[in-house]
């Protein structure tokens, strides 16, 4: 049985490597890759797409069903792997692991969000006003967050562009950085409980 697990474990992380690569392969201009590339389409896609297809998935020019798709296999696979280096798992570690994995992808797009508000920042004082290509993908994504940030804390005032990034730019850190904080004594406490 134990081995059974771990082959089951090996195979949701070799899926979710062929889909990294595919997702990297997809950054990259031109279909020049020939059969190789087509056959990893075909053995990825139709995972991937299924994920596509959930609501919320999408923000803007941002597609995140992939890190979703890839958080399922992960969640899979450290559960296996537990199951078959215990023989057993608790509910209360399921639970961690499942949080611990929405953790990572809520992280990382807290994380992705200060990036880009750093970087809008940093074209607002090279006077980046007339944008063009990498910047305008830049500001259109850091529109909605700008606008969404700055709802919740000054309401209808209106602010200068310069406080409204700044703001912004140390609540998402304070809130990437508390939720932090936060997730690791949830985590801590799920894992002991012995249900």
């Amino acid at each position: 049985m134990r081995i059974i697990i771990n082959f089951l474990s090996g195979l949701c992380g070799l899926y979710s490597l062929l889909i990294l690569i595919r997702i990297l392969l997809t950054w990259f201009s031109g279909s020049g890759y020939g059969r190789p590339v087509y056959l990893l389409s075909r053995i990825t896609d139709p995972y991937l797409n299924w994920w596509r297809r959930i609501p919320g998935l999408r923000i803007g020019y941002v597609d995140i069903s992939p890190i979703a798709a890839m958080a399922a296999l992960s969640i899979m696979q450290t559960i296996l792997s537990t199951i078959a280096h215990y023989g057993s798992i608790s509910l209360g570690i399921i639970i961690a692991i499942i949080l611990s994995a929405l953790w990572s992808a809520v992280s990382f797009l807290l994380g992705f969000c200060v990036i880009i508000l750093i970087l809008r920042f940093i074209a607002y004082m090279m006077n980046r006003n007339t944008m063009s290509g990498f910047w305008n993908i830049i500001d259109s994504i850091s529109r909605p967050i700008l606008y969404r940030v700055n709802r919740i804390i000054f309401g209808k005032r209106m602010v200068t562009f310069m406080t409204s990034i700044v703001v912004s730019t140390v609540i998402m850190a304070l809130i990437w950085v508390g939720l932090k904080f936060i997730m690791n004594i949830i985590l801590a406490i799920l894992v002991k409980t012995p249900v």
